[in-house]
């Protein structure tokens, strides 16, 4: 099919000044599907470990933990930190466009702050969740 060059083209993302907004739009959708593939395989994993037996759960703690520390290890650590960030900033995200759907928050001031704050909340309740499980305590 032949464009019309009398017609002009769509817009795309290189047209647009990038914004919090965009930003959190797109997170969103990459969140929700790192939640329901990484969670989703995780979940089934430790399901079907779980019930396998003694042996088949030892070996999936053997994998995510040390032998040493009975600590997690840094691959585990690493993806459960990621998943529980994705899971918060989806939640942020979410309750963000459910306040949307309401009505407030389309004021551009206050439609910027609310994106933002998605980001800044997530990351906070995340370290919230994690530092605490990396400090010594003596």
């Amino acid at each position: 099919m032949a464009r019309n060059p009398g017609r002009p083209l769509s817009p795309h993302l290189t047209i647009w000044k990038w914004s919090p907004q965009m930003a959190v739009s797109i997170i969103h959708r990459a969140t929700g599907v790192a939640c329901a593939i990484g969670g989703g395989i995780l979940f089934v994993w430790w399901l079907t470990a779980l019930a396998g037996g003694e042996a088949s759960y030892t070996r999936f703690v053997g994998f995510v933990t040390s032998e040493q520390t009975g600590k997690l290890t840094w691959l585990p650590a690493i993806i459960l930190i990621g998943l529980t960030w994705s899971f918060l900033q989806h939640l942020c995200s979410g309750v963000r466009h459910l306040l949307l759907d309401t009505g407030a928050g389309y004021e551009l001031g206050r439609n910027r702050l609310g994106a933002i704050l998605t980001f800044v909340v997530s990351v906070l309740v995340t370290l919230a969740i994690w530092v605490p499980m990396f400090v010594r305590t003596n």
